[in-house]
């Protein structure tokens, strides 16, 4: 039973690795057109926003069969980030408002982020889902400095950092050209910082178990 409670902590991970999945085939199906060539053929790495997988049309005008796939993608990250807001405050030495602020503001990001493939404006669901990404970002940092994981606090930093270009580059016209391969870094750097939290969390798990199977 302690086995499977312990496994339930790695949910995250694999989450992710599913994301990443529905993410690559959702791009198979991508017809085409991007900010860079409206009438470019199927999805570029390099120029395709992950936003253009969501939509009902292509940027070429054809409908859009990928969209399906990257909802279902964009539900699994989304409730996969939510149980890992849920999850985390209750392995971390932290007070017990801060780690329900945790929950509630990363649940909040993620249902509000949902609503990216309605027709409600794209920059205002960004925007809110950004705060309370913050908020429950922040909430982790504390978790993360209290815990002294001070490598993946560090690591978080760069996460911020990234964050921060993201913004400076998508309203700076100039460099616009750039932000869908930085979007991707973002990307990825954020999931990989997230798993290594959970892998943490999972090796902290484990050892308490031992031990306590051990003193009996």
């Amino acid at each position: 039973m302690e086995k499977k409670g312990n496994l339930l902590v790695l949910t995250p991970i694999f989450g992710c690795v599913l994301f990443i999945v529905l993410y690559f085939v959702a791009t198979l199906f991508y017809p085409g057109g991007s900010q860079v060539d409206p009438d470019s053929i199927g999805f570029s790495w390099t120029d395709n926003y992950w936003c253009n997988l969501l939509n009902d049309y292509a940027i070429n005008g054809q409908p859009n069969p990928a969209k399906p796939i990257a909802i279902a993608g964009m539900c699994v990250l989304c409730l996969t980030l939510s149980f890992f807001w849920l999850l985390f405050p209750n392995h971390v030495n932290i007070r017990k408002p801060i780690g329900l602020l945790i929950q509630i503001s990363g649940i909040l990001a993620m249902t509000i982020s949902l609503f990216l493939f309605t027709t409600i404006d794209h920059d205002l669901i960004t925007n809110l889902a950004s705060v309370f990404g913050l908020i429950a970002a922040t909430g982790t940092f504390i978790g993360l400095f209290k815990a002294k994981w001070y490598g993946l606090f560090a690591f978080g930093l760069l996460n911020i950092l990234l964050v921060g270009l993201n913004n400076y580059v998508y309203y700076n016209k100039g460099l616009i050209g750039y932000l869908p391969i930085i979007q991707k870094i973002s990307f990825v750097t954020f999931l990989v910082w997230i798993c290594s939290i959970d892998i943490k969390i999972y090796r902290v798990t484990l050892t308490i178990l031992r031990a306590r199977k051990n003193s009996r």
